[in-house]
């Protein structure tokens, strides 16, 4: 059996949730969605509150992944330990809270959700992502593994797509914002895209409003992320599985505005 598998990019701010909020179902249903994944890490401009990620939740998300910021508001890790469906980087140490591994039963299917982060200019203390992979994927095989590698340096997502390839379903990269056009089987069966993008407002500078990064790149001073107000893009991947093989056999970039 085919199941489509939808991986929504980083949700940015409160005019980026309110689009996945008006958005998620009805592209589900128009794509015949089984599964979704979003990666929320930046709904409150760094990181997210309990609520947001309910809204998340609420709004079709089966799976909520996170990133670098994922202790941005720190009342979120409660809700870490508490809910099976929000994940933070598996590569976190182990004093960490929440789990970076979730498990989901669609009946006839089972799905592994993976997060992990990168090293590379993005979490130096972070365990190593890659013999990481290795520890989880002797856990166990369910029908389907998906990877949300939250990394900033497209080498290293690259690197990451080739070592699991055939040995995942599908991986994507997150954090950067900015979709990459390299959506693709890759030659052992598994799904790629380096980057999804965002769900986030559309003239923006990675969804934060322009003004104030080009303040700073002028050399003002830091302040508060300030997400950006107008008309929003949420933007992701459609990878389809086939449960007889655990691989994937299509990968659709999508860009809903």
């Amino acid at each position: 059996m085919l199941y489509n598998i939808l991986a929504v990019g980083d949700v940015v701010g409160e005019n980026g949730l309110a689009h996945l909020e008006r958005c998620l179902r009805p592209l589900q249903r128009q794509k015949g969605v089984h599964f979704t994944v979003v990666n929320g890490e930046n709904a409150a401009g760094v990181g997210l509150t309990p609520q947001q990620a309910w809204r998340i939740y609420d709004a079709g998300a089966d799976a909520v992944t996170l990133g670098n910021h994922t202790f941005g508001k720190m009342q979120i890790t409660e809700l870490l330990e508490d809910v099976p469906w929000l994940l933070r980087p598996a590569n976190y140490t182990g004093r960490a809270p929440g789990r970076g591994v979730g498990l989901f039963d669609l009946g006839a299917a089972e799905i592994r959700v993976i997060n992990l982060i990168g090293r590379c200019d993005l979490a130096w203390g972070a365990d190593n992502p890659f013999t990481k992979m290795d520890a989880i994927l002797k856990e166990g095989k369910p029908t389907f593994t998906l990877v949300d590698f939250h990394a900033e340096a497209t080498s290293e997502k690259l690197a990451m797509g080739y070592y699991l390839d055939g040995r995942v379903s599908a991986l994507w990269g997150t954090h950067t914002h900015v979709p990459t056009a390299d959506g693709r089987v890759l030659p052992k069966g598994t799904g790629y895209q380096t980057d999804l993008g965002m769900c986030g407002a559309v003239e923006s500078v990675l969804g934060i409003e322009p003004r104030q990064s080009i303040e700073s790149f002028l050399g003002g001073l830091p302040g508060r992320y300030r997400s950006a107000e107008g008309p929003c893009k949420l933007e992701g991947c459609l990878f389809t599985l086939d449960s007889a093989t655990g691989l994937c056999t299509a990968v659709e970039r999508l860009d809903i505005r």
